[in-house]
């Protein structure tokens, strides 16, 4: 019987409200039960803004209320682990943007405690649920592009994120290309066996201090052989810009905004040959809606898990691999560590 799943948000930021909103007016058979942030005048506002009355600034109120079914974590990326560790341990279902965890020793960690309290664990990988990636997906599988042997994405967002943001998030590949990392794997339906890194900073300098980057470039090679590239850049001031591209043996599929003409003007001044795509809200608008209520219907049993811890581990090794690989200056084999439960 279908139940109406009872919801704590824990962060209120960008991310964190248009969940909330999204459970609370349009995900069927689930509300938003209460909203948790560190600071008192973010938890009444948006609880205000949701028309709810709970609202708290103390996380042990969320994991110790009966009342909540599941969490939804958009706090920053170094808070990831400990917070999935307590609703894990509180028996609490989880939906966690991603990365799973800021390191590869916590993702281990939080994936052996999910398995041990049997709780679902659905992280925020959200491309997966856009139209446009699961028809490709589809016409993937049924054959239409035969074998596919190559994949090609661009990765551009209008800006790098504020220093305050950068010391804390990890690298670019953990904040920002672990999104085509996962892409790549769903469309590929292949792991990534190793991967070559190159990054630089070309505009915001203060993001050496963190051994970051505003762009970066990767080439990775699949399991099956396949092999691909990867472009990520901060840089791009006119707008966010995504796009991929898988070739087969027997045809190509494009995903992104395909135009008829050969030239496009692109000005930070927004004066541009066509209508661009702001940031990641709105392109993926219906995709956040959509991954959260398969979230309310894998915890009703009416759909299988998807985007499971184990299955973030796998492109959060392919980050830290990038990072090593830029480090390093070489390529490197992707390390990853075998679980016999799936969460």
């Amino acid at each position: 019987m279908t139940k109406e799943i009872r919801i704590a948000s824990i962060g209120v930021g960008t991310l964190g409200f248009l969940h909330a909103s999204n459970i609370q007016h349009r995900v069927p058979n689930a509300r938003i039960e209460k909203v948790a942030a560190t600071r008192e005048e973010s938890a009444k506002r948006a609880a205000d803004k949701l028309g709810i009355q709970n609202w708290t600034t103390s996380l042990s109120e969320v994991f110790e209320d009966d009342n909540v079914d599941a969490v939804v974590i958009t706090t920053p990326n170094y808070t990831h682990a400990d917070l999935i560790k307590r609703a894990a341990e509180s028996g609490k279902h989880i939906f966690v943007e991603k990365p799973i965890t800021k390191t590869i020793e916590e993702a281990h960690e939080v994936i052996e405690i999910i398995n041990r309290n049997n709780v679902i664990c659905q992280v925020g990988f959200m491309r997966r649920f856009d139209p446009t990636y699961q028809e490709a997906k589809r016409r993937i599988e049924q054959g239409d592009i035969g074998q596919p042997i190559y994949f090609k994405a661009v990765g551009r967002d209008p800006g790098s994120p504020p220093e305050s943001y950068v010391k804390t998030s990890g690298s670019i590949f953990h904040d920002f290309t672990i999104h085509d990392f996962d892409a790549a794997r769903y469309l590929m339906d292949s792991e990534i066996h190793s991967i070559r890194s190159v990054g630089k900073v070309l505009m915001d300098e203060y993001l050496k201090k963190y051994n970051d980057y505003d762009q970066a470039h990767s080439l990775i090679t699949f399991e099956s052989g396949a092999f691909g590239d990867i472009e990520s850049s901060r840089n791009a001031g006119y707008g966010y810009d995504i796009r991929s591209e898988v070739i087969g043996t027997e045809g190509t599929i494009q995903l992104g905004s395909l135009r008829n003409q050969d030239v496009q003007f692109l000005s930070l001044n927004g004066n541009n040959s066509s209508e661009i795509v702001p940031e990641y809200q709105t392109r993926f608008r219906e995709s956040f809606m959509k991954e959260m209520e398969y979230f309310v219907g894998v915890l009703n049993n009416e759909n299988e898990p998807v985007n499971t811890a184990v299955s973030a581990l796998r492109s959060l090794e392919v980050a830290a691999s990038a990072v090593e690989s830029c480090e390093k200056d070489q390529e490197i084999e992707v390390r990853r560590k075998v679980f016999e439960a799936m969460k």
